[in-house]
């Protein structure tokens, strides 16, 4: 399933109307970014975040221009969005994500290289039109993602810690459609690895090698 790569490994937008607007040089940025008519407005603060992470953190963004969540991202692409997520990693302010009041809430996906969630394999008028939502409750063990139109479909899933950072997914439930529960099997598994976490950007990658880019949304979405 082209779901089970990750814990899902705005606005109604298509991504070709998505743009990214980095940040303000040497600022600290407003907890969330809201994402309106597609574009990511980030406003500066004036404090105390390292200007090195900062940096990066707008140059990755900044990679990310054009490529529809990765949809059109080719190698040389890949490998540059890739190269500047491990720069930034090596940043992480966060010791301790599973532990981090941060990593709950609802995350908007940015970029990745996971071909199954941008939905490559299908025609391009059948793949994912509008946000891609996972939202993490990291007190619960639990998380949920949501796909948009053309399909709406989405899955629950149980987390199992493994380390500070990462956790193995067990999947539970897919919603077709958004409502029609569908028992997952017990081999639909997987693990994610929190490499990068603030209050407004996750980096994740997937037991598939595959890589994650997301933004807060709403920091105070759990699953009810």
């Amino acid at each position: 399933c082209r779901w089970c790569d990750v814990v899902s490994d705005a606005h109604d937008v298509k991504p070709s109307d998505e743009r990214i607007v980095t940040f303000g040089g040497g600022t600290t940025q407003t907890r969330s970014m809201m994402a309106t008519r597609g574009v990511v407005h980030v406003h500066a603060m004036g404090a105390k975040a390292p200007s090195r992470r900062l940096e990066l953190k707008s140059k990755l963004l900044g990679s990310l221009e054009g490529l529809e969540r990765g949809a059109r991202a080719d190698e040389a692409a890949q490998k540059r969005v890739d190269d500047i997520a491990k720069e930034l990693e090596k940043v992480n302010p966060t010791e301790k994500p599973l532990q981090s009041p941060l990593l709950s809430g609802k995350w908007r996906l940015v970029y990745t290289t996971s071909k199954g969630i941008l939905g490559a394999s299908r025609p391009e008028a059948l793949r994912p039109r509008g946000p891609i939502f996972q939202t993490i409750d990291a007190k619960a063990l639990r998380a949920r993602n949501q796909e948009p139109f053309p399909f709406f479909n989405g899955v629950e899933a149980e987390l199992v810690p493994m380390s500070d950072s990462e956790v193995r997914v067990n999947f539970k439930t897919f919603k077709l459609g958004g409502f029609v529960p569908v028992p997952a099997p017990e081999t639909a598994t997987g693990t994610l690895d929190t490499t990068y976490l603030d209050e407004e950007m996750r980096v994740s990658r997937g037991n598939r090698g595959n890589l994650f880019v997301l933004l807060m949304e709403d920091p105070d979405e759990r699953i009810g």
